[in-house]
């Protein structure tokens, strides 16, 4: 590593001192960069320049604490920590495009930011800014049959199957991360007992009420029309509806029998749906969802916003620029899908960054690529921040990668991509989903300082590690426990 006069981390170079006392994917460096899953995809092996970003970042933070008189340990679970992991990952990613051309994506921080508290917080704390989340789940299991969960990514925080319940989520949500509001989300379950029925979301929407204040947490409902006869599964929905004060339908096109939007099970589903509301269809779409049926169906409900889990991402395909008529295998194709369905920029077609940008923060290239096509193509509107919590723990990690990260202005002039200004990103972060749900960010409940967080995180009650299958055998094994009706 090479240090300037000030004692301040030069990022043009990193040394062979750099030294490597734990694993490279050290889970104690606060943005969580090794392989993991959500338990639904094969995690894909870290490349090259990540495992360099995770051996220069532990290197940096190991001299930054020194020279503040700190512990490891302590200097970790600060900002200036989160701080030096992200310029580590940007400094080993300057030429990782793939096409010999520098980097799309960067993260700006400037490098005293690594020393001084302040720097880092004033960039990466956030102070009074939403963020709304539109996809968490929790579980609770007590009376579930079988072994749902047992090994799924949350169960090595220590504490069992507790690790999912209300209790670690309004913990790990609310308290260890910035976000303010959250929407529960509905999971692929076709078998009682659900543990995250709506039932199980409504009581940690009250959970969280009496702590807050009311309108912190938004529920969905769990439209399963593949399940059973056609009508029975639709007035399950009816009633969901009338018992729960539900703000959007959660569906999985590729649990069970295998449906589409626009087919003859679609077309009765999203008719129910115009009929009795809320009008937002969210659909796991991505990780192993097509696609392809989202531009249709859109077009053919334009009374309906459609939100795309995940943006079509796949991680084992590469995402670059978008070439409209030849899509890729991952987000391309649902931006394919819109283009043919004739719906422009600010359309009734949302892409959702659950799992997706967890999964290519440590990859700055792609990350650009995926916003900047997803932007230019559904519009700066109509990207939503979700993170898939708490299946990776706490997403704070993912909340300041995405403060400090940028499209390089060179990316935007050759690919004719929009910067992410603050504008921009309050946007992703907050704001489009304050429009779409009806909601006024600016005013959430149980909000605290940058500094009250940062205490609060710097006490974890469980192990601050990465959490989840690393491998692909891991994950298949671990899915194949909790899904068994697949």
């Amino acid at each position: 590593m090479i240090v300037d006069p000030s004692g301040v981390p030069r990022w043009s170079a990193w040394s062979p001192l750099v030294r490597r006392s734990q694993r490279d994917d050290d889970p104690r460096l606060p943005i969580k960069l090794g392989s993991c899953s959500n338990g639904e995809f094969a995690p894909s092996p870290a490349p090259p320049e990540v495992r360099r970003a995770v051996r220069l970042a532990r290197a940096v933070c190991d001299d930054a604490a020194r020279r503040l008189g700190m512990s490891r340990r302590d200097f970790l679970r600060t900002s200036m920590a989160s701080a030096a992991t992200l310029l580590a990952i940007g400094a080993c990613s300057g030429e990782s495009s793939g096409d010999g051309e520098p980097s799309a994506g960067t993260f700006n921080l400037p490098p005293e930011s690594t020393t001084e508290p302040d720097v880092a917080t004033s960039i990466l704390g956030g102070d009074g800014q939403a963020v709304i989340d539109v996809q968490q789940h929790l579980l609770e299991l007590d009376g579930v049959q079988g072994r749902f969960g047992g090994r799924f990514p949350q169960a090595d925080c220590g504490d069992g199957p507790a690790c999912f319940d209300t209790e670690h989520w309004l913990d790990l949500i609310f308290a260890r991360s910035d976000t303010t509001m959250a929407v529960l989300s509905a999971i692929p379950v076709l078998v009682d007992s659900d543990p995250l029925s709506a039932a199980v979301m409504d009581a940690a929407r009250r959970a969280a009420d009496e702590l807050c204040g009311d309108g912190r947490v938004l529920v969905q409902g769990h439209a399963q029309p593949n399940v059973g006869p056609l009508e029975g599964a639709l007035d399950a929905m009816r009633a969901e509806a009338e018992r729960y004060d539900i703000a959007a339908w959660k569906s999985y096109t590729h649990v069970g029998d295998r449906w589409r939007l626009d087919d003859e099970v679609g077309e009765a589903f999203l008719a129910l749906v115009e009929d009795i509301g809320p009008p937002i269809v969210c659909v796991h779409k991505g990780l192993g969802g097509d696609p392809a049926d989202v531009g249709p169906a859109a077009a053919a409900h334009p009374a309906i916003s459609f939100v795309a889990y995940h943006s079509g991402h796949e991680v084992d395909v590469v995402e670059g620029p978008w070439q409209p008529g030849s899509p890729n295998g991952g987000v391309d194709r649902l931006l394919e899908s819109v283009r043919m369905a004739g719906i422009e920029a600010g359309g009734n077609v949302y892409a959702e960054l659950g799992s997706t940008w967890r999964n290519l923060m440590g990859r700055p290239d792609q990350a650009a690529h995926l916003l900047g096509k997803l932007i230019a193509a559904l519009g700066p509107g109509n990207v939503l921040w979700g993170t898939d919590s708490i299946w990776y723990g706490s997403p704070q990690d993912q909340i300041e990668a995405f403060r400090a990260f940028e499209i390089t202005a060179e990316a935007q002039e050759r690919f004719g991509y929009a910067p992410l200004t603050p504008e921009a990103k309050a946007g992703i972060l907050a704001g489009n989903a304050a429009r779409l749900y009806d909601l006024d960010p600016a005013v959430v409940p149980c909000t605290t300082s940058s500094a009250d967080r940062q205490a609060l995180r710097a006490d974890p009650p469980t192990p601050d590690r990465l959490l989840g299958p690393r491998t692909g055998a891991e994950a298949r094994r671990i899915f194949q426990s909790d899904h068994p009706w697949f």
